[in-house]
C-alpha cells in the first residue's frame, strides 16, 4: 500500500499539461490548452486541458478526469500503477508500507498547526470590530486607501495591544500550548509565562493557494524606529517563506485566465492593485525571489512581468529576479515605476485604464531592460561596454530553449552593433560551465546519498494545488419520472426520481462547498453575525429534515466528503481525494459532477465569475426546496398507489388524509419556492 502522504504528493505535484503534454502536442488557447484526442480519431481538436481545474476533458468522446486518470486510460495502467507512473516521473520515492502510528502523527499535527493559524486568522479578524481596532487598524487601512470589502476579502486584522490577549482565546477555545508555540504565534520565556508574538500590529494574513491562512505579517503603526517596522511568521512544516506568494490564493485564477502573473514586492502593492482591478498580482513578501516561488508560478503562466519601484534598490532586485526567471525556462518582462512610487501608490494616483496602459507600453524584455540600465552606468567606458556584453551573454546561456536563446543572440548583437559569433562563443561558454558545475554538484549530492546510506531521505515538499475557478449554475430542470433502479457502471441510482435533485445538490457541495452564502438582510435565511458556506448550510437543511440521501451512490460521496471536510482540507484537497479515490463508485460521480460537460463562452465564463455568489444565494435554497417538494410528491406517489390496491375502509380513510397531509405540504413548499 503506497502511504497516503505519498498519494498526497503525488497528487498535489503532478500538473496536468505536464502529464499530458508527455503523450500529446497541447496548443495553448487563453487559460487552457488544446489538442486532438488521443482517445479516438479527430482532426478538429475538442480535447481540453484546464490547469487552473487540474483536469482534462474531450468534447468528442467525453473522456475526462485527473492526470491520475489520464495515465491509466492513456496507458491502461490501474490507479496504483499510474501513481507509480507519476512519482517516477517527480522523483517521488514509493515506499510501500502500512501507515505507522508516526506518519498519523506528523498528519495530524500538520492539521493542528493549519487549525491554529486559521483560528488566529478569524482572531485578528474581530479584533478589527474592538475599539481600538476601528479607531488605529481600521483607519490605518482606509488612510492607506483600502475599502471595506478589500479588508474583508483579504481578512485584514488587528493584534490587540494585550500581550495575552491571543494566547488567552485561544487556550480557552481549547487549542494546546504545544502549537500556539510552534506556529510562532506564542513565545514562552524562561520563567514559563506565554505572550503572543504579534501584538499592538495591523495584520496580512498569508494563504495557501488552496486559500488556507498559514502565516502572517505584521506592521506596527508606531514611528518609534527601535521597534521593528514588520513582524513575520517564522517558518513552520505548513509555512516556507521560500514557498509562499503573497495573493496567490486569490490571483492564480486570473494568472491563469490571462497567462501572465505581475510580481510586485508588497502587501499592500498586492491589495492596491487588486483593488484597482489588476488581479494577477502576487508578492514575494519583501524577500527577494525564489525558485520555489517562481515554480509556483508556473504551475499556472510562462509569463511574468516584474514591477519593482524605480529607485536603486528596485533595480537590483529586478536584475536579480530575470535570471531565475529565465533559468526557469519562462518569459520575463520588466516594468520600473517613476523614481520614488511604487505599484501601491501608482495605483492609487491612476484609474484602471491608465495603469492598464501604462504597463502595456512600458513592458521591456530583459535584454532591453538590463541593456538600457547597464549602458548607463558603462557609458563611453569600452572596458565597461565589454564588462556589460558579457553579463548579457551570460543572461542570455540561462535560458534553456536553444531556439529562445539564438533569437536573443541575434537581438543583442544588433543592440551591441557585435558580430553574433562572438556573443554565440561567450553563451556556449557560460553553459558548458553551468553544465561542468551541475554535474559536480550531481555527484556531491549522490556522494552525500552514499553517506547517509539506510538513512529515509524524504523527497522535498511540493507546493500547494490550484484550485477549479467559479462555474456558471444552471436553474433546476424537473425531471422525468422513472421507477426502477439505474446503474450506469459504479454508479447506482437506487431512486431516479429523486436523482436529479440530489445530483444538483452535490455537485453544490462539491464545486463551492466552502463559498459562503451571503444572504440579503430580508432574506429568511439571513441571520445576523452568522458567516455559513454552502456545505454547512446544504448539511443544516438536510439534519432538520433528518434526511439523507436516497441514491447509493450519491449519498456515499456527500459522505466522504463531509469525512475530509471535518479533516480540515481545503475545497481543492477534497476535490483531488475524491477525484483520484480508490472507490470506483466515489471516484465515477466525483468527475461527473466535477468535469464541465460543455464548453463555456468567453461571455458566459466572465459572467458566471461575476455572478457566482448571486447564484449560490438563489440556487441553493431553490434546489433544497425542490428537492423537499419531490420527496413529497414520491411519498404521495407511493400513497396513491397503495390506495389503489387497498380494499379495507379504514385503511383508505387512513390514506387519503396521508395524502391530504401531504398535498397541503406541496402546496407550502410551491408558495416557498415562488417567494425565492
Amino acid at each position: 500500500m503506497i502511504p497516503q502522504e505519498t498519494v498526497n504528493r503525488i497528487l498535489d505535484v503532478a500538473q496536468i499539461e505536464d502529464v499530458v503534454g508527455d503523450f500529446v502536442t497541447l496548443k495553448r488557447a487563453g487559460a487552457t490548452y488544446k489538442a486532438c484526442c488521443p482517445f479516438h480519431n479527430e482532426k478538429t481538436p475538442s480535447f481540453v486541458v484546464s490547469p487552473s481545474k487540474g483536469i482534462f476533458k474531450c468534447f468528442g468522446c467525453g473522456k475526462s478526469g485527473t492526470a491520475v486518470g489520464f495515465v491509466m486510460e492513456h496507458e491502461s495502467l490501474s490507479y496504483v500503477e499510474a501513481l507509480k507512473y507519476l512519482a517516477k516521473k517527480y522523483h517521488i520515492e514509493v515506499v510501500e508500507k502500512e501507515e505507522t502510528a508516526e506518519d498519523i502523527a506528523n498528519r495530524q499535527r500538520n492539521e493542528s498547526l493549519m487549525l491554529v493559524s486559521e483560528y488566529a486568522g478569524k482572531f485578528f479578524v474581530d479584533n478589527m470590530q474592538t475599539p481600538d481596532g476601528q479607531v488605529i487598524a481600521y483607519q490605518y487601512f482606509k488612510s492607506r486607501g483600502l475599502e471595506d470589502e478589500t479588508i474583508r476579502k483579504y481578512g485584514l486584522g488587528w493584534a490587540p495591544v494585550d500581550r495575552s490577549a491571543f494566547v488567552q482565546k485561544a487556550r480557552a477555545a481549547g487549542y494546546k500550548e504545544e502549537y500556539l508555540l510552534d506556529t510562532g504565534l506564542c513565545k514562552k520565556f524562561d520563567d514559563g509565562r506565554v505572550v503572543d508574538t504579534f501584538y499592538d500590529r495591523v495584520i496580512f494574513p498569508i494563504h495557501s493557494v488552496q486559500g488556507r491562512v498559514i502565516a502572517f505579517g505584521g506592521r506596527t503603526l508606531k514611528s518609534d524606529k527601535t521597534i521593528p517596522k514588520y513582524v513575520n511568521s517564522k517558518e513552520t512544516e505548513i509555512y516556507v517563506k521560500s514557498k509562499s506568494l503573497y495573493g496567490i490564493y486569490f490571483a492564480k485564477n486570473e494568472i491563469s485566465r490571462q497567462d501572465k502573473c505581475i510580481l510586485v514586492e508588497g502587501y499592500l502593492d498586492v491589495l492596491s492593485m487588486h483593488q484597482l482591478g489588476i488581479t494577477n498580482v502576487v508578492a514575494s513578501s519583501g524577500t527577494s525571489l525564489t525558485v520555489e516561488q517562481i515554480r509556483l508560478i508556473k504551475k499556472f503562466t510562462d509569463n511574468i512581468t516584474i514591477i519593482y519601484d524605480g529607485d536603486s534598490a528596485g533595480i537590483k532586485a529586478a536584475l536579480r529576479g530575470t535570471d531565475l526567471v529565465l533559468k526557469e525556462g519562462m518569459k520575463v518582462k520588466v516594468i520600473l515605476l517613476p523614481d520614488g512610487q511604487d505599484p501601491d501608490d501608482f495605483a492609487k494616483k491612476h484609474t484602471l485604464e491608465e495603469v492598464k496602459e501604462y504597463i502595456e507600453r512600458n513592458e521591456k524584455d530583459f535584454i532591453g531592460f538590463k541593456t538600457d540600465v547597464l549602458l548607463d552606468e558603462a557609458g563611453n567606458d569600452p572596458m565597461k561596454r565589454a564588462t556589460l556584453i558579457n553579463d548579457v551573454a551570460d543572461t542570455i546561456a540561462l535560458i534553456p530553449d536553444a531556439v529562445m536563446r539564438s533569437v536573443y543572440v541575434q537581438a543583442s548583437s544588433s543592440r551591441f552593433d557585435i558580430d553574433d559569433r562572438i556573443l554565440l562563443e561567450r553563451v556556449s561558454k557560460t553553459r558548458s560551465e553551468m553544465l561542468i558545475a551541475g554535474q559536480k554538484e550531481q555527484e556531491r549530492a549522490r556522494m552525500r546519498e552514499e553517506a547517509r546510506a539506510g538513512a529515509d531521505v524524504p523527497p522535498p515538499p511540493v507546493e500547494d494545488y490550484n484550485m477549479p475557478d467559479p462555474q456558471e449554475f444552471m436553474p433546476y430542470d424537473v425531471p422525468v419520472v422513472q421507477t426502477a433502479p439505474v446503474q450506469a457502471g459504479p454508479v447506482v441510482l437506487n431512486e431516479p426520481y429523486l436523482a436529479p435533485c440530489e445530483k444538483d445538490l452535490l455537485r453544490f457541495v462539491l464545486e463551492d462547498g466552502c463559498s459562503e452564502l451571503k444572504f440579503d438582510m430580508d432574506s429568511r435565511y439571513y441571520i445576523e453575525g452568522d458567516q455559513v458556506n454552502v456545505a454547512e448550510f446544504i448539511d443544516g437543511i438536510l439534519a432538520d429534515d433528518d434526511a439523507e440521501f436516497a441514491n447509493q451512490s450519491y449519498r456515499k460521496v456527500y459522505n466522504a466528503y463531509f469525512e475530509l471536510y471535518d479533516e480540515g482540507l481545503s475545497q481543492l484537497q477534497i476535490q483531488t481525494r475524491l477525484m483520484n479515490s480508490t472507490d470506483e463508485e466515489i471516484a465515477a460521480v466525483a468527475k461527473e459532477l466535477l468535469i464541465e460537460k460543455y464548453q463555456i463562452t468567453v461571455k458566459n465564463y466572465e459572467q458566471s465569475l461575476t455572478a457566482a455568489s448571486t447564484i449560490l444565494v438563489q440556487y441553493v435554497p431553490k434546489t433544497l426546496l425542490v428537492y423537499q417538494c419531490k420527496k413529497v410528491e414520491l411519498l404521495m406517489k407511493q400513497l396513491t398507489k397503495e390506495l389503489a390496491g387497498e380494499t379495507d375502509p379504514e385503511r383508505q380513510v387512513e390514506l387519503l388524509a396521508k395524502i391530504s397531509d401531504y398535498t397541503r405540504a406541496r402546496a407550502r413548499l410551491h408558495n416557498e419556492l415562488g417567494r425565492v
